[in-house]
């Protein structure tokens, strides 16, 4: 049985999450951690299809608020999307098969590559060039899919900065561009997760329903604060929740606890 006030921490965490994630993604970085303190004792898949709920609910609405005032190229994000969901939902099929212990190192290097480069270049994502021909933005977007899809449906943490990183870095997106189109293939990944948690029996509804909506409201003001505030705010809040993540994932790394 959940207590009033874990379920009403939980709900915290959750619009946190949901208010950092449709900026800049990494909200994962606030929500998983909560879960699995708040939560001790609950099966990994459990929580994880939990917490899916949640972010899929607010992921949604962030690309709701997104969809009618930031221009998306619907075809290679489309694809991207389409492809992230079937391999999202591979990767929650083996997420209890793999030792996730290999991830974190990985993930911990690629993300500090990631902030050193976004720090080092202040024009990153501050102009929106798409620099490769139409024809092949699907293919690159199919790639994308493959990658990160996977990665979301078997670990999660940091999809959404990784998705903006790759529209930035590879497709030639703003930062605001970016944050939107990274929506549209995030809530495909989720929702291709969600779906075999879901078929498993791995969700508790109790917890997963109230930490939706407190996702979705913080992943609203989230949406709003980005468009009003534009792609320099996005850069600013990129770089700081890549940071948090580094130093979660370096103390997870070098077995160094906080919780």
């Amino acid at each position: 049985m959940i207590s009033t006030l874990t379920l009403a921490l939980l709900c915290a965490f959750a619009f946190l999450a949901g208010l950092v994630d449709a900026v800049v993604g990494g909200g994962g970085l606030i929500q998983l951690p909560a879960l699995l303190v708040l939560l001790k004792g609950t099966p990994v898949p459990t929580i994880f299809g939990t917490g899916k709920v949640s972010s899929l609910m607010g992921t949604a609405a962030a690309l709701r608020r997104y969809a009618g005032q930031v221009p998306i190229r619907w075809q290679a994000v489309g694809v991207a999307a389409g492809v992230a969901g079937i391999f999202s939902f591979l990767g929650a099929r083996v997420v209890s098969m793999l030792p996730q212990q290999l991830l974190p190192p990985l993930v911990l290097g690629l993300l500090v590559v990631i902030a050193i480069y976004t720090f080092w270049r202040k024009d990153f994502g501050s102009i929106h060039a798409p620099r490769l021909p139409e024809n092949r933005e699907p293919l690159y977007g199919a790639l994308i899919g493959l990658v990160i899809g996977f990665y979301d449906g078997f670990f999660g943490p940091g999809t959404g900065s990784f998705l903006l990183f790759a529209f930035v870095g590879l497709f030639g997106y703003d930062f605001l561009t970016a944050s939107a189109s990274a929506k549209l293939v995030n809530v495909a990944t989720n929702l291709a997760a969600l779906a075999y948690f879901a078929y498993t029996g791995h969700i508790l509804w109790a917890v997963a329903v109230p930490m939706a909506i407190s996702n979705i409201i913080g992943s609203t003001l989230g949406a709003h604060l980005a468009l009003r505030h534009g792609t320099g705010f996005v850069r600013i809040l990129f770089l700081v929740v890549v940071s948090a993540f580094i130093v979660k994932l370096s103390l997870q790394v070098f077995e160094v606890s906080l919780w």
